[in-house]
């Protein structure tokens, strides 16, 4: 089990899939891509015979095979399912972002490119490097995962109840009726790091982060600070409230990230 902190600052515990059940989605998926990889080359093979293409179009068909078939379709596929290939739907996986959340596009092909080129094919070894990389990290991440920011997780299990923020009853009425599409992903972040590592912090520097926090929060919502409250419950009442607005139906949704 890993410990991921959603975009909302929601606690969850997801485990992650090992080595042996992710050879085995790979071995689903190098199957598909043979296949695939065998039914293009066919079919552009005989439309270059048709129009009498020479040899150097055909080398160019391989080369154009090679590159479809080993980036191409993990692209695709976790970019149109939102991280999943037909290897890991089949045993249940899916590819998440570090905090939780679901990949696109700029993941995918970052995973793409660097399975093609370091962890199986060119200089992987046939798997080599993704096996040695994935022993040696906590939340079997290869190199792909590492350089994208991703981890792969069992999605099918049932996922525990999250933790959440609780909105102080004096701040739910003042939280209630903000318009949170204002806070950037960076400001979020800084706001759920603060939160979490609060009962590290010294007192000095709970008060003057907090302060600094808080009043860029309020001008990012372009609302009075309210008066007589201490950042850490402003900013939990906040924080509270996205929560509140993700897991509402219509809402965002959490389990959805998986």
């Amino acid at each position: 089990m890993a410990e991921f902190t959603t975009g909302e600052a929601v606690a969850l515990e997801l485990p992650i899939a090992r080595i042996p059940t992710r050879a085995a989605a790979f071995l689903i998926d190098v199957v598909v891509q043979v296949t695939c990889a065998f039914g293009l080359f066919l079919a552009i093979a005989v439309l270059l015979v048709d129009s009498g293409a020479d040899s150097a179009w055909l080398d160019t068909a391989t080369i154009v095979t090679i590159v479809a078939v080993l980036v191409g379709y993990p692209v695709a596929c976790e970019t149109l399912t939102r991280g999943r290939t037909l290897g890991k739907a089949a045993l249940g996986l899916r590819v998440l972002r570090a905090d939780g959340g679901p990949i696109d596009f700029r993941h995918a092909v970052t995973r793409g490119l660097a399975g093609a080129i370091v962890d199986f094919w060119m200089f992987g070894g046939f798997g080599v490097i993704a096996v040695l990389t994935s022993l040696c990290s906590p939340s079997a991440r290869r190199v792909g995962d590492v350089l994208a920011g991703t981890v792969v997780v069992h999605a099918e299990a049932p996922l525990p109840a999250p933790a959440l923020a609780r909105t102080p009853p004096w701040l739910s009425d003042w939280a209630a009726r903000l318009d949170l599409s204002g806070i950037s992903e960076d400001l979020g972040l800084a706001v759920r790091q603060y939160l979490t590592r609060l009962p590290t912090l010294t007192p000095q520097a709970q008060d003057s982060l907090g302060h600094r926090l808080a009043e860029a929060v309020c001008a990012r919502l372009a609302v009075p600070r309210p008066q007589g409250y201490p950042p850490v419950q402003i900013l939990g009442a906040i924080l509270a409230e996205r929560q509140r607005r993700a897991l509402a139906p219509g809402g965002p949704g959490l389990l959805r990230t998986v």
